[in-house]
């Protein structure tokens, strides 16, 4: 629940940085926060710093999902369509956990489960076919959302067990370390084209709000859960954080909901809790 409250405040929080840096700009600044706060975290538990050799193909595979491949499709998905729209799409992760769970032969599928998805993935499909014109979005942004719900839940089966083996903290540290040299090079060109005395103190707290809280501590609650009571018990709570970015993308960036944004919510929330109705592993 912690996680779903910080990332549903998370995307208005980008979203409006964005007005003054671009998207891999301001991932540039908010990664090497991020990277120097686990850092700080490992030394001070005297934990493993670097992987095993054998362990290093599964740090890299999981750095270029969860951080360089998500992170692609979820900034330029923000920037391009609204809030709720983003949110919306995202929470999309627990159907595509559960499809590639039982893909990879992790965990069994039911009826249950397939109706679920189904609702879900259609409650998706009204919002970005219908949504975006209604309510400023764009399709290209809502699609690559969609791109960051798959991305988000092929890091979180794929690491499902190197967490059970290492711990939460040493596998989200790896996977950051891995993704951020990537990350930081994509961003630089726009960083300098700004300017860092042309940064705000907004975007700069911004940017540590979206790297402390958003990144690491949000990482390591995440994979801490998943560890405790598996991929599809811990994405369930991910329904949260559309609820969360609405209620405050609309005071703070004007972004009032409108109807088809509130029937694509009941379709999407109402299909994951049907989704959800399904032993957990």
């Amino acid at each position: 629940m912690l996680v779903a409250f910080i990332w549903g405040v998370n995307f208005p929080v980008m979203k409006a940085a964005f007005e003054e840096v671009p998207p891999m700009g301001f991932n540039a600044i908010r990664f090497p926060i991020a990277v120097a706060t686990m850092t700080l975290l490992l030394r001070l538990q005297r934990r493993r710093l670097m992987p095993k050799r054998r362990d290093w193909g599964k740090a890299a595979v999981l750095g270029l999902l969860g951080h360089v491949a998500f992170q692609f499709f979820f900034i330029f998905g923000l920037d391009l369509t609204l809030t709720g729209n983003a949110a919306l799409v995202l929470s999309t992760g627990p159907v595509w956990i559960i499809l590639i769970a039982v893909a990879m032969g992790k965990e069994p599928f039911n009826r249950t489960a397939l109706i679920g998805s189904f609702i879900t993935l259609t409650g998706m499909v009204l919002l970005v076919a219908g949504g975006s014109a209604e309510f400023g979005g764009s399709l290209w942004g809502d699609l690559l959302m969609v791109g960051a719900a798959v991305t988000w839940a092929l890091y979180t089966v794929i690491g499902h067990e190197p967490i059970k083996r290492h711990g939460a903290l040493e596998v989200t540290a790896w996977a950051l370390w891995a993704g951020t040299p990537v990350i930081l090079l994509a961003g630089l060109p726009d960083l300098l084209r700004v300017g860092f005395g042309a940064i705000s103190l907004g975007v700069w707290a911004a940017a540590f709000y979206s790297s402390v809280p958003a990144v690491v501590v949000a990482y390591f609650l995440w994979y801490r859960a998943v560890g405790a009571v598996g991929q599809s018990r811990t994405g369930v709570y991910q329904n949260l954080v559309p609820v969360v970015a609405m209620l405050v993308a609309w005071p703070w960036l004007g972004e009032v909901p409108t109807s088809l944004q509130v029937v694509g919510t009941c379709v999407i929330l109402g299909g994951l809790m049907v989704s959800r109705r399904t032993p957990a592993r």
